[in-house]
């Protein structure tokens, strides 16, 4: 990972941290070119470094583990008569794996995509990632698990959202870099599928990190730890993480569409294996160092040095000001340990009559909460570890830094611009990948503006809407409410003839285009923190059943594919180019799919109409038109199941139309109720208004004042983008 110049410190910093802060956006555009040139020229040196084949790297990824694991251990049982050296070993250990357990399993979350979502590689990754995030359930992610660790050690400060820990100090670069490439490459699976993968499947073979050997030694009831080790099972008698990470690999190498999948996937697990190694041989020498007290007090020192040096210009210490002292800290701690430990500041050995941590920061001291609690006992330590008799010296121990293979160029390389679609046609190919562009970015943005102004218009009066204020009572009333209004206008059209064959076969194929990439308006909750977050947990849930929980034969595209065969309609696959300018479909077909998968890249920006467009697709055939499309279909002979498994997994108790609903509210609930109109995040009745935006979304109005409205915010939009790049 190649270093940056800090500007106003001259200090060199790691770009690991940028590009994992950058990486963690559910919305980034990470840069293509030299950026993606030098990602695959250290996934190549890997494997030149290490041309063994994927059962020798195995067994060199177990032990591997398993002797670092036992290193570690012997750390400990160094300490094993000093409890505060055992305290400052596993809050090490627990900070240095943060990084990479925080996210555990992140780099899979965009292996799937609405143009691969009936292909076998992409459910394989999506069912060992779904095991991951605990689908199903919130906060139930192994990231979660690793918070909750980090809780009960009180050191979770910086943990929430996980970017955040790019922030913490305590936290050595070392530690970003393998997570930050991972991230970085989950950004790009069109371009690093096969590496992403046998680098999951090296993570899954060594297990719990070997550093937290300590913490758990240390701590054995702080965490369930088999939910950190991402090679276990997540329930008793299911696959093990380790089992899926290996079906993955297998349904790639057996799809045969990349010839050299075999050989990408070893340099994927090679790499993983080499940096593992790295990093773990750096915090090792950490923790080791960590044991002299001298150590971490220089650390907190080099940390407050370029506060301190502003207020002690007029105290001196050995013939200069103690600021001259804190200056030269920043970079060198060590003579500054020596002149504070020959200081009357300091009383070696006796913490406990030292003014330093005594009157100094007492309540009338000049340095009353200078120092944090944490900061105090550093410095107790380090006194209580000074030779009575002597000056404590000005030497701190030295810490080997190790070799990386990573050496990702800085976040400031340009991003290509790229090029926006031609029509409706492109944009649907362009958009069935996860790959994107600053410049098809801005198109989706335009035309997801667009669309939702065209949804405003008339939405005071338009009828069948969510309700126009929303009740600390919840959607579900309403809900139950529709789905008996559905039920009544199938009831009274019972005697209506259903469409003749012809009809039916054509309405079937012009759907296609919005069938075949279904739940892909929530693809943006595929991304890690989303999907085991309060709100975004059922919405990752509802994009997992969609896909059929990875099993083909519930699969929905696949389902789909099988009536229209049966209707002798053989499509090209979806993520084809081909597919979308198959001459069958009218263009008109692609106007509500492109919107889906527009919206879909937006989790964030546009999360409140995401919210009301799934309330609207979940509850849309619930009861009514799910029932009467069976009726057409089995006149003519043509399966049922299609819309048979929509109308139970939708429905309105336990269903895809109930978790829409609950996720609004819990949203809904989150908004204050007295934040005023105008604010940045939007009152409550603002909020509200979007979600019933999105949920007109999905039937806007198609006059001609209402397209003229969707016409003039695209072309704002466009026009904003070219004047201030990167506005949304």
């Amino acid at each position: 990972m190649k270093a940056e110049t800090d500007a106003e410190t001259g200090a060199e910093t790691d770009a690991a941290r940028d590009v994992y802060v950058r990486a963690a956006d559910p919305e980034c555009v990470l840069p293509g070119g030299r950026f993606l040139e030098e990602v695959r020229a250290e996934l190549r040196n890997a494997v030149a470094d290490r041309p063994e084949q994927m059962d020798v790297l195995t067994a060199q990824a177990r032990a591997w583990a398993d002797e670092e694991r036992a290193r570690y251990a012997a750390l400990r049982a160094g300490a094993a008569d000093d409890p505060a050296g055992r305290d400052v070993l596993t809050r090490r250990a627990a900070l240095g794996c943060a990084p990479l357990a925080l996210l555990s399993g992140a780099w899979l979350q965009w292996l799937s995509a609405p143009g691969n979502a009936d292909e076998p590689v992409a459910l394989r990754a999506l069912t060992t990632y779904a095991t991951d995030v605990g689908a199903g359930h919130p906060n139930a992610s192994r990231g979660s698990g690793y918070l909750a660790l980090l809780r009960r050690l009180l050191l979770s400060e910086h943990a929430v959202p996980a970017a955040r820990l790019a922030q913490d100090p305590r936290i050595g670069d070392a530690a970003f870099r393998v997570p930050a490439l991972l991230l970085a490459m989950s950004r790009r699976p069109d371009d690093f599928r096969p590496e992403i993968l046998g680098a999951d499947l090296c993570l899954r073979h060594v297990g719990l990190l070997p550093p937290l050997g300590i913490v758990r030694d240390e701590h054995p009831d702080a965490a369930d730890w088999a939910l950190l080790d991402p090679g276990t099972a997540r329930a008793g008698g299911g696959p093990t993480g380790l089992e899926l990470s290996r079906a993955a690999v297998d349904a790639l190498i057996t799809a045969g569409t990349d010839r050299d999948a075999q050989a990408r996937v070893r340099g994927g697990f090679a790499w993983a294996l080499a940096a593992l190694r790295a990093w773990s041989a750096e915090l090792l020498a950490e923790l080791d160092a960590s044991r002299d007290p001298a150590h971490e007090m220089g650390e907190l020192m080099r940390l407050r040095a370029r506060e301190g040096a502003v207020y002690h210009h007029d105290y001196p210490v050995e013939g200069r000001s103690l600021s001259d002292w804190l200056a030269q800290a920043r970079t060198d701690p060590g003579p500054l340990l020596g002149v504070l430990a020959r200081s009357r500041l300091v009383k070696p050995g006796r913490s406990d009559r030292s003014s330093l941590v005594g009157g100094l920061v007492g309540e009338r001291g000049p340095m009353f909460r200078v120092f944090a609690p944490e900061d105090l006992a550093v410095i107790r330590r380090w006194i209580d570890s000074l030779p009575p008799d002597g000056d404590g010296g000005s030497a701190l121990p030295v810490v080997e830094r190790h070799g990386t293979p990573l050496r990702l160029p800085s976040l400031s390389t340009p991003l290509s611009g790229g090029r926006a679609p031609a029509d409706l046609r492109e944009a649907y190919w362009m958009l069935t990948t996860r790959a994107d562009t600053p410049a098809l970015r801005a198109w989706a943005l335009a035309y997801v503006r667009g669309w939702l102004a065209r949804s405003r218009h008339g939405l005071g009066r338009a009828e069948r809407q969510l309700p126009a204020v929303w009740s600390p009572a919840g959607l579900r009333p309403w809900l139950a409410e529709q789905h008996d209004r559905h039920g009544q206008e199938f009831e009274a059209g019972l005697e209506v003839p259903v469409p003749d064959r012809d009809a039916l076969v054509d309405d079937t194929v012009q759907l296609a285009p919005l069938t075949l990439i279904d739940g892909s308006w929530l693809q943006g909750f595929t991304d890690y923190e989303h999907a085991s977050s309060e709100i975004g947990f059922s919405l990752f849930e509802t994009y997992w059943d969609e896909l059929g929980n990875g099993e083909e034969k519930l699969n929905h595209p696949l389902i789909y594919r099988e009536v229209l065969a049966e209707m002798d309609v053989l499509l090209p696959p979806t993520g084809s180019r081909e597919f979308a300018r198959w001459p069958g479909f009218r263009d008109a077909s692609f106007e509500l799919p492109v919107y889906w998968l527009c919206v879909g890249r937006f989790p964030r920006t546009f999360l409140p109409e995401v919210l009301g467009l799934n309330v609207a697709m979940e509850l849309s055939g619930v009861g009514g038109t799910y029932r009467r499309a069976r009726m057409a279909f089995q006149k003519y002979g043509f399966s049922t199941r299609f819309v048979d498994i929509h109308n139970t997994i939708d429905n309105v108790s336990t269903g895809h139309s109930a978790w829409a609903a609950d996720a609004v509210d819990t949203y809904m609930a989150s908004v204050p109720a007295g934040v005023p109109a105008g604010a940045p995040r939007g009152g409550r009745a603002e909020i509200w208004e979007r979600v019933r935006t999105g949920y007109r979304s999905l039937n806007p109005p198609t006059g001609f004042l209402a397209r003229q409205a969707a016409r003039q915010a695209a072309r704002h939009v466009a026009l904003r983008a070219r004047l201030v790049p990167g506005a949304r």
